[in-house]
Order: structure tokens, then C-alpha cells, then sequence
């Protein structure tokens, strides 16, 4: 007994596939913008820039730095956008020293 039948008033019709644009991209870059919050962009090459989004368009992302020039990124060059997070590395000297048995 086969487990499908062959003929095609029995087959199964696909899943149609998701959509190539959700439109959620634009809401995001408006939330960190008006948020201000600090973004990572990693660029094709290798680049990472660090900064928050003022303006976005289709084409291109505004990234306000401090201390450094204000960018104009094409979309194209974008590998990712990230947020970065608020918390500040912990420096070498406020590590804990690894405990060790004595022998």
C-alpha cells in the first residue's frame, strides 16, 4: 500500500512562500532613531561603525557619532545593524582571580 497517492486530486497544494519585503524594516530604524540608541553597523568589508541612526531613507542610513564624522551609509554596503547594549565592559582589574587548590 503505497503511502501517497499518485494522483492529483489527492496531492498536496504548497505552502505559499513568505514575502520578500515585511516592511518592518522601516518601523525598526524609526524606533532607534527616535530612541537614540547606540548601533553597531558592520559593513561589507569588515568595517564596524559605531554611532545612532538620525535619518533613513530606502537607499541609505544616517549615522551620528560622537567624536568622529557624521556617515552616510548605503543599504547596500550594510552587512547588519545591531543594537549595542548599555552595559560597559568590565576592566581587567575587576576580574576575579581564579581560586586555586592548595597542594
Amino acid at each position: 500500500m503505497p503511502f501517497r497517492n499518485g494522483s492529483p486530486d489527492h496531492q498536496k497544494k504548497g505552502k505559499t512562500p513568505p514575502p520578500e519585503e515585511t516592511h518592518e524594516e522601516a518601523a525598526y530604524l524609526r524606533m532607534l532613531g527616535e530612541k537614540q540608541k547606540p548601533v553597531k553597523i558592520k559593513l561589507v568589508d569588515g568595517e564596524i561603525v559605531k554611532g545612532w541612526i538620525e535619518y533613513y531613507d530606502r537607499a541609505m542610513v544616517r549615522l551620528t557619532r560622537e567624536g568622529a564624522p557624521n556617515l552616510f551609509i548605503y543599504k547596500h554596503d550594510i552587512r547588519y545593524i545591531a543594537e549595542e547594549s548599555g552595559k560597559k565592559p568590565r576592566p581587567e582589574a575587576a576580574k576575579p582571580e581564579p581560586v586555586r587548590a592548595e597542594e
